[in-house]
């Protein structure tokens, strides 16, 4: 592999991982207001926000970190009061108890209207409007957590660029499996060894979730009451360990995660169980390293063809990864690998996507679990054939079946799941 490509690669991983605290979608929505506070120059007497239904369903049910909350008015009431959009995804890091009461003051007051944006140019897409002392100032994330399209300052506009040029910029290398599967195995390993700081990170977050109450604490209980049925294996270390950082994330812990893809789940799901399982099985760090790479590029892979947000839920793609990595840990080579995926992908293909919630995390406990069985199948030499379902010989095109449907068979069953969210 060329250095130019290994340099490229690395440039598409390092924009894919990054911290987030909580839940992405809402963290976006609060670095957009943050972003047009700033551009106001003062705080906004009134917001008015317009957003996609993808944008809606994922912000809904999940808990504002560190604050005991949960949904979109505190994350823009916090966004325009303590945000700093210089922090990216981690923009509510300076939430605190005075921030947290001003951010109730200033819901009360009813400051805040959110509308859904019917025909937005993205299925992730935020617009942003303040006004204060007679000024208005206006801000556009869209197609990714942290793309700015569009700033405006009353009349006059700073900044501006197309979609199309927002989505252009996404991927600057087109991956395949075998591309992923030769970068992650043979790149210097001096150049692949940011990617432990996941690990470290993400485990900080599962650790917290075990000795706290976040959630619905999925983790702590299979840790504690659930080795009374499963035992206390190495299975049940990944999954609870897992399941315990989604805890956190989703409980509104103000902890950071490395997220994967603009979802901090994904990243956690990518991460965890081949790092758990790299610990059982006392692998070093640059055998870590380069199993952490395989899953989480295989996961971004995946991703480079469904689209940051859809009707699937991203715990199909991140475990994915996660079974690619565990699988090349076990001793699988690139058969065994592409075995894995096919695997997955008869199992749990068509797994909706109803929200970012505490729930979450019995989802991702499915995902590990599977994760698991199929690299299992992979190392013994059983992977699902071309006969069975959307699987094909070719492993790339088993990926894009299975994108396919999550991108564009799912969409009206994405459009049936926000309607029901917000109807009940």
């Amino acid at each position: 592999m060329k250095e130019e490509q290994i340099d490229s690669i690395i440039r598409l991983i390092k924009r894919e991982v990054v911290p987030a605290i909580g839940c992405t979608e809402p963290a976006a929505v609060s670095l957009c207001v943050a972003r047009a506070t700033e551009t106001l120059g003062r705080c906004p007497e009134k917001i008015s926000l317009k957003l996609s239904g993808n944008i809606i369903k994922n912000a809904m049910g999940v808990g504002i970190p560190g604050t005991g909350m949960i949904g979109l008015p505190i994350a823009v009431a916090l966004g325009a009061l303590v945000g700093k959009s210089e922090y990216g995804l981690e923009v509510l890091r300076d939430v605190d108890s005075e921030a947290i009461e001003a951010g109730k003051r200033y819901i009360a007051e009813d400051r805040i209207h959110i509308d859904h944006h019917k025909n937005p140019p993205s299925i992730l897409h935020i617009e942003v409007a303040v006004e204060a002392d007679g000024h208005k100032a206006f801000a556009v994330i869209s197609g990714s957590h942290t793309n700015f399209i569009r700033i405006v300052k009353d009349e006059e506009v700073l900044f501006e660029k197309s979609c199309d040029e927002a989505s252009a910029g996404e991927s600057d290398e087109e991956l395949t499996e075998a591309i992923v599967y030769e970068f992650a195995t043979t790149a210097p390993i001096e150049k692949l060894r940011f990617i432990l700081e996941s690990a470290t990170m993400n485990r900080h977050a599962a650790e917290l979730a075990l000795n706290s109450n976040f959630g619905h604490c999925l983790g702590s209980v299979l840790r504690s009451d659930g080795r009374r049925i499963f035992g206390e294996t190495p299975l049940e270390r990944i999954i609870s360990t897992t399941s315990a950082a989604c805890d956190a994330r989703m409980g509104g812990a103000p902890v950071a995660v490395m997220s994967n893809s603009g979802s901090g789940n994904q990243g956690i799901t990518t991460t965890l169980p081949v790092a758990c399982y790299a610990e059982e099985i006392g692998a070093d760090d640059d055998t870590l390293a380069r199993a952490l790479i395989l899953s989480h590029l295989t996961s971004i892979y995946i991703k480079q063809s469904l689209g940051r947000l859809s009707g699937l839920c991203g715990c199909v793609t991140a475990s994915t990864g996660a079974a690619a990595g565990v699988t090349w840990l076990m001793g699988g080579g690139y058969d065994q690998v592409c075995a894995a995926i096919k695997n997955m992908v008869a199992n749990l293909t068509g797994m909706i996507c109803d929200g970012a919630k505490p729930a979450c995390s019995m989802k991702i406990a499915s995902g590990v679990s599977t994760a698991m069985m199929s690299a299992l199948l992979a190392v013994n030499g059983k992977c699902v054939s071309s006969q069975e379902g959307i699987v094909c010989d070719d492993i790339d095109t088993t990926i894009h079946n299975l994108t396919s449907i999550g991108r564009d068979a799912m969409t009206e069953t994405d459009h049936l799941v926000l309607d029901i969210m917000v109807s009940k």
